[in-house]
């Protein structure tokens, strides 16, 4: 791209869009939950589709060697992780793949651990998959950060005694959502090293992990170790590092021969649930999209930063970290005293969306997640109308 900057449409066209986010709410509210970009996708991706529907090419969707390949190429530029191609399957999406994963290694009443706040749906999965949640929650440790340190930190003793206790899969979000957490190459192996001692399963979230800033190198977990790629399985996607949730193509992925095996066992019909297009599409994303990728990301970089300074000049007593990934900020509402679920009031009294902290944990509800992969201008209004709604 000639500019480093994505150029975002006008609110005026953005209302005329049909996804979730833009239909989910009345015209005069703003809406900031859904985790998708208000970016237009790249050009190599969109020339595909049009191409593709140009041609009636909405069939069924075959062997597509091309999608292994390229997210190898892809892996193995931008984090130095030459993944197997021949290890990559599909299906339509990330949930999806974690229930029958789940389905694959557990039996039903098997507990699975995860750190909240985390993405809400973990907990469906588990539940879909008939299995046991436990939680060892992240801790807030510093209240105040710089760019280079998130407040929250992993409670390795609590983790620890969960894994002795003998639960069956660690489901990780890495990078982190909402926290905008970053794992390290340390938590990672440390991770692995309990999944080998213990005989755990740890299946790694890695669909944010385009998305990651300069202050912070992203890890595959596969890449870590021989006992990751042991105990590893990663499920991830093209759909929020370039927008194509809806096209519905995701990865699963394995390093290992005894892994690779067990996943024999998925149903056939995952990969006939994934889209031709979206299987395409995530190919050129991978193949040819990380220009784009890198214009997404310094815009996402400048609206965390407008973010946080909008923050701090109007509403300086809400809490905000720089996220290391993404574009999902975690704000913390609780000095503003607007009641038991934050994003009730706002979406009332200042009509403007965002999602409920307590959706991410029990324990955060005056926390809300506010989705900035949008216009700077846009980014404005939301905190005018917060202000608005708390004068």
């Amino acid at each position: 791209m000639d500019d480093l900057r994505i150029k975002v449409p006008p609110l005026s066209e953005l209302r005329s869009h049909r996804s979730a986010k833009w239909r989910g709410f009345e015209p005069d509210v703003l809406p900031l939950p859904v985790a998708e970009m208000d970016f237009p996708i790249a050009q190599p991706i969109a020339q595909l589709l049009h191409d593709m529907i140009s041609n009636s090419e909405t069939g069924y969707l075959g062997n597509i060697p091309e999608l292994g390949e390229a997210f190898s190429r892809f892996t193995t530029s931008r984090w130095q992780w030459k993944s197997d191609p021949l290890q990559v399957r599909l299906t339509a999406d990330v949930g999806i793949a974690a229930v029958e994963i789940l389905r694959v290694i557990c039996k039903p009443g098997d507990t699975v651990l995860i750190n909240s706040p985390v993405y809400q749906n973990f907990k469906t999965w588990i539940a879909e998959a008939k299995m046991n949640t436990m939680d060892v929650p992240f801790i807030l440790e510093n209240v105040i950060s710089s760019v280079e340190v998130n407040p929250w930190v992993l409670d390795w003793p609590s983790i620890e005694k969960a894994y002795a206790s003998g639960i069956k899969v660690h489901l990780i979000c890495s990078p982190h959502n909402p926290l905008g957490f970053v794992y390290s190459h340390q938590d990672l192996e440390r991770i692995a090293n309990l999944a080998k001692i213990h005989g755990v399963i740890v299946i790694s979230d890695e669909i944010h992990a385009p998305l990651t800033y300069k202050e912070k190198e992203f890890v595959p977990f596969l890449s870590v170790s021989a006992q990751a790629r042991e105990t590893g399985v990663c499920i991830t996607a093209a759909s929020k590092g370039w927008n194509l949730a809806g096209l519905k193509c995701a990865l699963i992925v394995t390093e290992d021969t005894g892994m690779d095996k067990r996943m024999t066992e998925l149903p056939p019909s995952l990969h006939f649930s994934t889209s031709i297009l979206g299987a395409f599409a995530a190919t050129a994303a991978f193949e040819s999209g990380e220009e784009w990728l890198n214009s997404a990301i310094s815009t996402l970089d400048d609206n965390r930063i407008l973010l946080g300074n909008l923050l701090a000049t109007h509403l300086p007593s809400v809490g905000y970290h720089l996220p290391h990934n993404g574009y999902l900020a975690w704000l913390n509402l609780e000095a503003l005293q607007l009641g038991t679920d934050p994003s009730l009031h706002l979406l009332e009294k200042g009509k403007v969306a965002f999602n409920a902290g307590h959706l991410y944990s029990p324990v955060t509800p005056h926390y809300i997640r506010l989705n900035f992969a949008t216009s700077g201008s846009i980014i404005t209004e939301a905190i005018d109308r917060i202000v608005s709604s708390v004068g």
